[in-house]
């Protein structure tokens, strides 16, 4: 429930006006609750006395808010999208944990649908040699089970193996990144939104970064490699291959010109 501090309240009325569903009113010139809400924390933003607070929420996190610090540079952060690049090559270096925390909490921070807040982060690195072995193992099985008759869709993953089979450094499915980011939700959008987010939060550390939809496919259809990452019952929407780039880029690539309608 939203707990509103009747001693701190000052009555101005700023959360019952952004409340989206009308959950808060003024009552002898106090904010109160009327029922439960989707918690989407507006009302604590957005009180200037600090009188609003939602207990099952971490309320440590709370910041406040400054111009200088929490402001970006339209310029600078239009230079960051536009030079960040599908990184393929990475460094044989391990990301500290310090690091992940930070792609972490960008991904929990991003826009939910109804503030379902319910996508969950996998990060596999200390693990890594284990979840490609359950998914080499599982494509050797997949293989030997469909023989001739395998799906055509599954047919990269074949060549996958085989590359590897024939190089051990041929990591093509991999690419020899040092982490492996899954990310599940249950609304199609959600997890997209959270990857992108920690997207620009790792070109920002120094890290770059590789949506894999082969790994996210072949890991989404094995139920065992599934129940050992811990999210059994849940859809894996997106998959991120992170770690520090090998090459370094000197400008920003090329685009089309822009799809775009103007009226």
């Amino acid at each position: 429930m939203i707990t509103i501090n009747q001693e701190k309240c000052i009555g101005c009325g700023l959360c019952a006006a952004d409340c989206s569903i009308g959950n808060i009113m003024i009552k002898d010139k106090k904010a109160v609750s009327k029922n439960d809400c989707f918690h989407c924390g507006h009302c604590v933003a957005i009180c200037p006395s600090g009188a609003v607070s939602i207990p099952e929420y971490d309320m440590d996190g709370v910041e406040e808010y400054e111009k200088e610090s929490f402001c970006l540079e339209p310029e600078k952060l239009l230079h960051s999208i536009k030079f960040r690049r599908s990184v393929r090559s990475y460094k044989p270096v391990k990301v500290q944990r310090e690091e992940l925390e930070k792609l972490l909490q960008a991904g929990r921070y991003t826009a939910t649908a109804k503030n379902n807040q319910d996508c969950h982060f996998v990060f596999v690195q200390d693990e890594l040699y284990r979840l490609k072995e359950m998914v080499w193992e599982y494509i050797d099985e997949m293989e030997k089970r469909e023989g001739r008759n395998i799906a055509r869709e599954l047919l990269p993953y074949v060549a996958f193996n085989r590359r590897r089979k024939k190089d051990p450094k041929d990591d093509y499915l991999f690419r020899n990144a040092p982490v492996v980011l899954f990310i599940t939700s249950d609304w199609p959008l959600d997890a997209g939104l959270a990857a992108q987010n920690i997207e620009n939060m790792a070109v920002s550390s120094g890290l770059g970064v590789l949506y894999n939809g082969y790994l996210a496919r072949i890991a989404e259809a094995n139920e065992e490699l599934k129940q050992w990452l811990g999210i059994k019952g849940k859809t894996i929407k997106a998959c991120m291959l992170l770690g520090y780039p090998e090459r370094i880029y000197a400008r920003t690539a090329p685009r089309k010109e822009a799809n775009v309608i103007w009226k």
